[in-house]
């Protein structure tokens, strides 16, 4: 093969590689609202209770030769009372992985949210809340170029391995980078019915380069991502509550948005802390000409068990013989003692 036809090839590699929509930094979870962090890390502390851990799987797209495989994980918790308001950290963990290759997107950070009450009592849904987050974090993006196959390794009708030239051009197996992300967030609770939230995020602040195919001098970096969310918890009766959401995130030119409602019934007796009352739920979402998406699930003993499985409907719906993305999720939240001072959540969507 010609070096022309390599660099060629090299410099399409490496768009895909570099993406604004790359998978490392474009999560598709249908269950957006049990990985939190990833959404905004002002949602660092935001719920009720003394610790909350949560736990995602995704597996995307069967018919490809190695589906795309999401795991997702967070632990969060209040760590300090203040005049007024609190200091909330938190951990959040996620990987994928996908293709023959194993194209690998590993990032871990560290959330840190300052919560600011106004109004309300301790002990219910009231008030409001306004926050600010920050995260830090490592990220490493890499590939196995041992297990692909490329055109000039086909030598007198067969390949053979270790000939090719990729690395002579700068195509390394993996790129290390740090990231810095924020955002603010505020909610509020019109009465016992009605409450809502409000998240602006931007995360890469640092644009670092992430590129694997390496440049010198390269002044390429990772764009900045912008989110915005909207959720709201509406109790239309004792036992049933809508509970809609939006979620839409723009970086470079990809923008996306998600949008849909969760119907929320209780299934029991409240026993405990109100945010615990054994519940059922079932929610039907839009991802704006990519997918359309179920997830139902149950709240039960201070845990929350949902699945999620999105339809292809974009393009792409042939290449994926209308396969689409299969979620597991799981949450559990420590609760109060009797003696706990008690903290106001004025809306718990996220």
């Amino acid at each position: 093969m010609r070096k022309g036809n390599i660099i060629t090839r090299l410099s399409i590699a490496a768009l895909t590689l570099t993406a604004p929509a790359a998978i490392a930094q474009d999560i598709h979870f249908s269950q957006f609202d049990m990985q939190p962090l990833v959404v905004n890390p002002a949602f660092t502390g935001m719920f009720y209770g003394k610790v909350r851990a949560n736990a995602i799987y995704r597996n995307q797209w069967k018919s490809v030769t190695v589906p795309y495989v999401t795991y997702g994980a967070s632990v969060d918790l209040p760590i300090k009372s203040t005049d007024g308001g609190y200091l909330a950290g938190g951990l959040q963990l996620y990987k994928d992985q996908a293709g023959d290759g194993n194209l690998s997107n590993f990032t871990g950070l560290g959330s840190i949210a300052y919560h600011k009450l106004f109004g309300g009592g301790l002990d219910n849904y009231s008030g409001s809340d306004l926050a600010i987050g920050l995260q830090f974090g490592y990220a490493q993006k890499s590939i196995d170029l041992s297990k692909l196959y490329f055109g000039d390794e086909f030598v007198n009708g067969s390949f053979v391995k270790g000939t090719t030239a990729e690395y002579k051009y700068g195509m390394g197996n993996n790129v290390n980078y740090a990231l810095v992300n924020a955002g603010l967030c505020f909610s509020h609770a019109f009465n016992e019915s009605f409450s809502f939230i409000l998240g602006v995020g931007a995360n890469n602040l640092n644009q670092p380069t992430d590129a694997i195919l390496k440049k010198k001098n390269s002044d390429v970096g990772l764009a900045m991502r912008y989110t915005g969310t909207l959720g709201i918890v509406w109790n239309v009766s004792d036992k049933m509550s809508l509970r809609p959401a939006v979620l839409f995130q723009t970086q470079a030119s990809a923008v996306e948005m998600i949008f849909g409602n969760e119907f929320h019934y209780n299934i029991g007796e409240q026993y405990g802390d109100v945010n615990f009352t054994p519940a059922i739920f079932v929610g039907g979402w839009m991802r704006g000409g990519d997918a359309a998406m179920l997830t139902a699930g149950i709240e039960i003993k201070n845990m929350r068990i949902g699945v999620g499985y999105d339809y292809n409907t974009s393009s792409l719906n042939n290449a994926s013989n209308g396969n689409g993305g299969f979620e597991i999720a799981i949450r559990y939240v420590s609760p109060y003692s009797v003696s706990h001072t008690r903290r106001s959540i004025p809306c718990p969507r996220f």
